[in-house]
């Protein structure tokens, strides 16, 4: 008998069940919730925020990480920080929280964030804050506002030689500082060079300089991000050794330098068809660091992260449904959705991101080969490639039936990048909004998009 079914292509194609996905009576489950019960119930399309995965990432790198410290004998911390960046919503930074975790900034409104958690108690004035990215004026006041005001773990990570000068105008009282180092980034990646960082060249002589005898600032930090992750590949392991070579040189002429910020992220799973070795890539990292610093006899330093997508990306899902069908020519099949690509996944349209794909029902039906649309006037408004076919995969469907899908592990980035509450293109809507909790509960954090505020933003 020839399986041609939904459920066997996804069977046969990727590692399934897993990761809180299985199919019930030919539909989708996730974490034990059936997810036509959501469409159902509050109908297509909307997102939804799985809150609890959020603590278990941050749960697994933590233990991840204390395990190779403890498993290699390294003499230096964990410090797990996250990248507000990635979702800066205050579900995501309460449900974090839990977890004594710390922060990383990016601009100058992330600092009233952390003035309004530091005011609900979610923070205190010993949690680590690093202050990243390139810093106009307003952010550089900010940042020393909290110094100012006792918050004694915050670090300005200096992105350029001028942000030294403003700090040090800015500040009354002796600060923190780190240094990010600009990084060669992989050649497959657009840009080749980073337009951020201190030149790799020129750390030593800047530390000499200008900060080394400057009595209002003390070095507490090297940082590097790269832009393409954390990944087992040579170019990876070779930045890192050497990013490394330059925390040995600096720490012999700066005693207080002892940390050590990895930046970049953890992968996260954007298909179900592979396997991901989080232990071997974190027992790589704390390893590389120790042999590298041994050598040089230098002591090895406490070890920084920054995740955000790997924080708070799987949280996250966005369920459609199919309201036509377009047959363009002889192989150019459209599945049209009752949303538009362009805004509720732009990552998808802006960069190509792909990520987990399933139909939520009729996995009993046999499957055929399909394009994406959105419903937008806009020709780039598509999905048409899964990562390991470049092809999509649906059911097929009779005229008049539903066919809901959903695209998974979608919580980074989506809500900013698409102008979360703002106009969205065509004027389309943006989706109702859902959170769920450990026990499955669902409480709605957003109503779909009305027009009355479309409108008033754009001043009828």
């Amino acid at each position: 008998m020839i399986k041609n079914r939904y459920k066997d292509l996804i069977n046969q194609t990727f590692f399934f069940p897993r990761h809180g996905f299985e199919e019930k009576n030919d539909e989708l489950y996730y974490q034990n919730m059936r997810m036509m019960d959501l469409v159902e119930q509050y109908h297509s399309p909307l997102k939804y925020s799985y809150l609890p995965k959020i603590s278990q990432q941050i749960q697994k790198a933590k233990m991840l990480f204390n395990n190779a410290i403890k498993k290699n004998n390294y003499d230096g911390t964990y410090t797990y920080c996250y990248c507000t960046k990635s979702s800066h919503f205050k579900f995501v930074l309460d449900e974090a929280l839990k977890n004594d975790i710390h922060i990383e900034t990016s601009s100058a409104f992330d600092i009233d964030i952390i003035r309004r958690l530091h005011n609900e108690g979610k923070i205190n004035k010993e949690t680590y804050l690093l202050h990243n990215g390139f810093k106009p004026l307003d952010y550089i006041n900010k940042v020393a506002s909290l110094v100012g005001d006792g918050f004694s773990n915050a670090v300005c990570i200096l992105d350029n030689k001028e942000e030294l000068k403003q700090l040090t105008n800015a500040i009354g009282k002796p600060c923190n500082i780190g240094i990010r180092l600009a990084t060669n980034e992989d050649p497959n990646f657009l840009l080749y060079n980073s337009r951020l960082g201190i030149r790799y060249n020129e750390a030593v002589s800047f530390y000499q300089e200008e900060i080394e005898n400057n009595p209002l600032v003390k070095l507490k930090m090297l940082h590097f991000f790269i832009n393409t992750g954390i990944k087992d590949t040579s170019y990876y392991w070779s930045e890192l050794a050497r990013q490394v070579e330059k925390y040995c040189e600096l720490k012999k002429l700066c005693p207080e330098l002892d940390s050590l910020d990895i930046g970049g992220g953890l992968p996260i799973y954007n298909t179900l068809g592979v396997e991901i070795d989080y232990e071997y890539l974190i027992d790589q990292i704390v390893i590389t660091i120790k042999t590298i610093c041994d050598e040089r006899n230098v002591p090895v330093p406490n070890i920084f992260t920054e995740f955000g997508s790997f924080t708070v990306g799987e949280s996250g899902g966005v369920l459609f449904s199919v309201v036509g069908i377009k047959q363009q020519n002889d192989n150019e099949l459209w599945y049209m959705i009752d949303s538009s690509f362009i805004n509720t996944l732009p990552d998808t349209w802006g960069i190509g991101q792909k990520f987990i794909l399933l139909a939520l029902n009729h996995w009993d039906r046999p499957y055929e080969r399909v394009n994406l649309g959105g419903i937008t006037c806009d020709g780039m408004d598509y999905y048409n490639s899964e990562v390991q076919a470049n092809q999509v995969f649906m059911p097929q469907i009779k005229p008049g039936e539903k066919l809901y899908l959903g695209f998974f592990h979608t919580g980074a980035y989506q809500e900013s990048i698409g102008g979360y509450g703002g106009l969205q293109h065509c004027l389309l809507p943006a989706p109702k909004h859902l959170l769920i909790n450990e026990e499955n509960k669902v409480t709605i954090f957003h109503s779909e998009q009305d027009v009355q505020s479309m409108i008033k933003i754009l001043g009828y």
